[in-house]
């Protein structure tokens, strides 16, 4: 039925495992919705290639069929550009951050979004491409044609604006909540000067923080703020950062953070700092002052180098 495809085979295999109460009648009625010209062929499926457009209508049939919460998760992987290797962890974090994910029977919010995680591992809607040590998946990766399904869904929903990278998203004519800059040229910079982005709350950068639209660090309702591996990180910068109240999320791993200032303490609602891999040797004692801090991610497991907590 698939046509030999993989990707096809894959996560149809994926919606199949998630579905084992449906019955035969139940999936020939699939068959049929998905592929209409083969029912008229009483139900011979196969021997023919697939199109591209049957290929999206198996990719989009088996997004619409996962559960609410779950789809809005897998619509948050859009933010990421293509090809790129996500951290389990990072991805985890941010979901929890946004508010996607909720304490559910008992469980904790992490373990919750680590159920999520897995739903979609099985769904194929992401492939383990990293494990580690304890055999816990640590890095995945989507599949391209299924990252352009969700990259489209997401633009329709204004769920997330994506400028630069690989894609044309449609600049949104209302405003923008969460905003991902991937490398790109002067143009597209251009374009997000003349965005409304006062309604931002969670942005996501790759590549130069020269792209930066002069007016975006005066966000004032800003969650969610990822720089993670972004060169040209100023001082000024981090000062800036810290005028962020409401801020939940922030990560500067892999930048040139070379000390987080005093103001830090301003930023109550702080869950996760990651400053993994930076030239921060030391957190101010004001660090002491945010009560909601769960994660410290400090250090460099390269140099060895540690972190001195106040």
């Amino acid at each position: 039925m698939c046509g030999g495809l993989p990707l096809a085979i894959v996560i149809m295999a994926g919606h199949v495992a998630c579905n084992p109460n449906k019955s035969e009648g139940e999936w020939l009625k699939v068959c049929k919705s998905l592929f209409p010209e083969s029912a008229k062929d009483h139900g011979k499926y196969g021997g023919k290639d697939l199109t591209q457009e049957e290929l999206g209508r198996i990719v989009s049939h088996c997004y619409n069929d996962m559960p609410v919460d779950i789809k809005t998760c897998s619509l948050y992987l859009s933010i990421f550009p293509k090809g790129q290797r996500i951290s389990s962890k990072r991805l985890t974090r941010r979901w929890i951050a946004e508010g996607f994910v909720a304490e559910k029977q008992g469980l904790s919010v992490e373990d919750v979004a680590d159920t999520y995680f897995s739903h979609l591992i099985r769904r194929k809607i992401i492939r383990p491409v990293e494990h580690g040590s304890n055999g816990k998946v640590k890095k995945c990766i989507v599949h391209d044609m299924v990252l352009e399904h969700i990259v489209a869904k997401a633009s329709e929903e204004n769920f997330i604006t994506v400028i630069g990278g690989n894609w044309l998203m449609q600049l949104p004519s209302s405003k923008v909540r969460r905003l991902s800059l991937q490398e790109s040229d002067s143009k597209r910079a251009n374009d997000t000067e003349k965005m409304n982005l006062f309604h931002v709350r969670s942005l996501t950068m790759f590549g130069s923080l020269n792209q930066l639209p002069s007016h975006s660090f005066k966000f004032g309702i800003v969650q969610v703020l990822d720089l993670e591996g972004c060169i040209g990180f100023k001082a000024h910068h981090t000062e800036e950062i810290c005028k962020m109240l409401l801020l939940k999320y922030l990560s500067l791993r892999r930048t040139d953070t070379k000390q987080l200032p005093k103001a830090i303490g301003k930023l109550q609602n702080l869950e996760t700092l990651d400053i993994r891999e930076t030239n921060v040797v030391e957190l101010p004692k004001t660090v002491c002052l945010l009560e909601r801090l769960v994660n410290i991610l400090g250090g460099d497991k390269r140099t060895r180098r540690a972190l001195k907590l106040p």
